[in-house]
């Protein structure tokens, strides 16, 4: 059930990509939060009236806990006289109200169809797998720390927002230059690329972007049920399994936290333990950071637990941590997760930095890591 509700845009808060923060008041007087996608409902200015989606915001709830607009009825783009000329095929959010259409990188439209026909491999192509989108930047810079010139490609896969206009980081990151180009896969869309599912998104960013490594994970706004299953992060786990079918070298990022208040997230989160132990099926590195203290040795045990329960399908590789904290310290983002900044939960994010410092230095040929 979606609850509606009219209301007037008074304030443009802020923008970032395709993407705009408004304040706009209900009639009952009180002003909410709400986004606006400019290439759904065009850019607005205040005064406009507006129809809002509340059904998340008045829930409270903190995944898709904003007022969305859905639509601008005295203000509407102006449609395109010749929707025929419009290039692209691919429907994404298919069958919602908002279901829009794209280009598809492999689609017969496209530019790059004939490279990616018969495209079946990405030959060796280093893929690290996180489960949150917020580990993304904190993977960025263990990249670059190790090889600051790399060309880095991002697959964001479905399992939180479907806009990337909705990710501040990717925005972020993309200003900064850390990334080549973000895919959109499967429902997602809005990405320098789009592409149907994860396995043509590898291919595009090996095949057409050219990446010497690739990092996979959902959008912002992870759904999870406190259930051993019931989560959106078992798409790490599959993504794993596209990367090693086409030829790719995996690299499973482990969800760490010293801070988390549920029990289920301490130390490895049983999220990456049920993805990269249950879902994933193909060969895979595990880089673990070397972390002092208690937290270090909970985590280490974990991953050996989880490495060895794989009866030699994942390999566990320690990762020095040294001169990270300076490099996630000088990010072009800021570096959050469930809530916490980097002082609060300091090994979630070196957790996801070695993962990017091994893969980086499998580009560079490196074959001691520790």
């Amino acid at each position: 059930m979606i609850q509606w509700r009219r209301g007037v845009v008074v304030e443009v808060r802020s923008r970032w990509a395709r993407a705009v923060e408004y304040a706009v008041r209900l009639p009952s007087g009180d002003v909410v939060r709400a986004l606006g996608y400019v290439d759904v409902v065009g850019d607005l200015t205040p005064g406009t009236a507006v129809l809002l989606n509340t059904t998340a915001l008045e829930r409270g709830l903190g995944t898709g806990g904003l007022a969305i607009v859905v639509a601008a009825p005295d203000a509407l783009p102006r449609p395109v006289d010749d929707v025929t000329a419009v290039p692209g095929h691919v429907v994404k959010a298919r069958y919602t109200p908002s279901q829009t259409m794209v280009l598809g990188v492999d689609e017969q439209d496209s530019e790059h169809h004939a490279v990616l026909a018969d495209a079946d491999d990405v030959a060796g192509l280093p893929v690290v797998v996180a489960d949150l989108h917020s580990a993304l930047p904190a993977v960025l810079a263990g990249m670059r720390d190790a090889a600051p010139s790399l060309r880095i490609a991002y697959v964001m896969t479905d399992g939180g927002a479907l806009p990337i206009d909705f990710s501040r980081t990717v925005a972020g990151l993309r200003e900064a230059g850390w990334l080549e180009a973000a895919i959109t896969v499967g429902q997602a869309f809005g990405g320098d690329l789009e592409a149907v599912n994860v396995h043509t998104g590898l291919l595009a960013a090996h095949h057409v972007v050219g990446a010497d490594v690739v990092v996979v994970s959902q959008g912002p706004g992870n759904l999870g049920t406190g259930t051993r299953w019931g989560f959106s992060g078992t798409s790490a786990g599959e993504a794993v399994n596209a990367a090693g079918t086409l030829g790719g070298r995996p690299v499973c990022s482990l969800r760490i936290s010293e801070a988390d208040p549920r029990e289920r997230h301490r130390g490895v989160s049983h999220h990456s333990l049920t993805a990269y132990g249950r879902v994933a099926l193909v060969p895979g590195d595990v880089p673990v950071p070397l972390l002092a203290g208690e937290v270090g040795v909970r985590v280490l045990e974990q991953a050996q637990a989880l490495c060895a329960a794989s009866r030699g399908r994942l390999t566990l590789r320690e990762v020095a941590t040294d001169g990270l904290d300076a490099a996630l310290r000088d990010t072009p983002v800021p570096l959050r997760t469930m809530g916490r900044g980097y002082d609060d939960d300091r090994a979630g994010f070196l957790g996801a930095a070695v993962a990017g410092r091994y893969a980086a230095r499998l580009v560079r040929g490196a074959s001691h890591l520790d």
